[in-house]
């Protein structure tokens, strides 16, 4: 018994063996490898390290510094109106506070959605779009930047930005698509105007001075305010230079309307002005100086009227509660700065030729090409002149500028010196 007891055990654990060894080999046969921790093959979080923002209600800029390239989408989304920025993982090591909403933005928010995703959504004060969305590389060539530019549009043109998206099955833009999707959205009507320019058009933007709360330089013996006689003055040059071939003409303000220095330049660039002109007519202490001036942009002013006038008509923000803020910093760009040289060479050129066509035809201050540091000129890639058609100072000047034949004459004169200034221009394929 013992020792059959005995084969049996060990035949019993032979048997068993040979068992547990068929067992391993058929799952080995039938069980997949481990498959590899969800985390090991994601790549680690984009590191944002730093971040700025700067600008006021027509144009803000977010920079946001980045140790690698990423990929992202941008969403419009409406009640209440969003830009949503969705990015793949991100650590946000910034302070909060480098990204506090201002400009166009009331609320900035960003933060990580889930492991794999993170998200910028900001809330605009006003319908916005994003003119660019893009990554770029830094400097000095080791890192990155999202540069984010928003500027006012219209409710229509937001509108149409969210309902295109809709169409489109929810889809949003990647990357630099994201800034041509914005820009081919708005393209041709940009603000929803009634008169889109056409294509291949010489553009012209017409900016009469001043409007709504801000009445501008009140005249001495009349009473009437700047900013009516500017704006009857860019509408006469308006329907003058409708009739010139090749040209398309827009007002900035039609009608008795506030706008911000910087809202008079967007409005420009969104309609891809050629040129931009600045009708005004201010008011001096010296009520013999009469005449007209044309201004071009520069950080050091002609001269210390030149230097006052340009403080005066920078004040127009403050006066229609429009807190001052820094335009946004432009990333560094040889071409950019070439630009903006280029612009400064083509803004005097149209200064010299409207000095020459009113020579001897009306009449002009000493000196009367100057220039100073006026904000509504300061783009960087719009020719711009800013015209003092005289001074309600002074009681021969404020007699002419109230009288509608000699307005007539001066939107002749102008359109005779656009038109001097735009031939060179085209010629040089400009």
């Amino acid at each position: 018994m013992l020792r059959q007891s005995g084969i049996g055990g060990r035949w019993s654990r032979r048997s068993a063996s040979l068992f547990w060894f068929l067992v391993a080999a058929l799952l080995s046969l039938t069980v997949p490898e481990r498959a590899p921790a969800a985390d090991e093959d994601r790549e680690p979080p984009v590191l944002a390290y730093a971040a700025r923002i700067a600008g006021d209600r027509a144009r803000t800029r977010i920079v946001i510094d980045l140790d690698r390239k990423p990929t992202f989408e941008v969403r419009y989304l409406e009640r209440p109106d969003r830009i949503v920025v969705d990015l793949p993982a991100f650590t946000f090591a910034f302070a909060a506070d480098d990204l506090k909403a201002r400009g166009l933005f009331k609320d900035v928010r960003f933060g990580a959605v889930d492991a794999r995703s993170a998200r910028i959504v900001l809330t605009t004060e006003r319908p916005a779009q994003l003119a660019l969305a893009e990554v770029q590389a830094d400097e000095a060539g080791k890192g990155f930047r999202l540069v984010l530019d928003a500027e006012m549009v219209k409710r229509e043109v937001f509108d149409d930005l969210v309902k295109r998206q809709a169409w489109s099955g929810g889809k949003a833009a990647v990357g630099a698509e994201a800034s041509e999707a914005a820009v081919a959205a708005a393209r041709g009507d940009r603000l929803g105007t009634s008169s889109p320019e056409p294509g291949g058009a010489f553009v012209i933007a017409i900016d009469a001075g001043h409007g709504g709360i801000d009445t501008g330089a009140i005249a001495s013996e009349t009473k009437t305010p700047e900013k009516d006689i500017t704006l009857a003055f860019a509408k006469a040059l308006q329907r003058r230079l409708a009739r010139e071939p090749g040209i398309f003409a827009f007002l900035t303000r039609e009608g008795d309307e506030f706008l911000s220095l910087s809202e008079r330049v967007t409005i420009a660039r969104q309609h891809h002005a050629n040129l931009f002109v600045s009708l005004h007519a201010d008011k001096l202490r010296q009520d013999n100086i009469r005449g007209a001036t044309v201004y071009t942009i520069s950080d050091k002013a002609s001269d210390r009227m030149a230097a006052e006038l340009a403080e005066r008509e920078n004040l127009a923000d403050a006066i229609g509660g429009v807190g001052f803020a820094s335009e946004p910093a432009e990333v560094t760009d040889i071409l950019l700065d070439f630009t903006r040289r280029e612009t400064q060479a083509f803004s005097v050129a149209m200064a010299d030729s409207v000095v020459s066509s009113f020579e001897g035809q009306v009449a002009l201050i000493n000196n009367p090409h100057r220039f100073a540091g006026f904000r509504v000129l300061q783009a960087h890639d719009v020719p711009s002149i800013l015209l003092e058609l005289g001074f309600l100072s002074n009681k021969e000047d404020e007699k002419v500028l109230l009288d509608e034949s000699w307005r007539e004459k001066i939107a002749e004169l102008l359109t005779a010196a656009i038109r001097r200034y735009r031939e060179p221009v085209l010629a040089n394929g400009g």
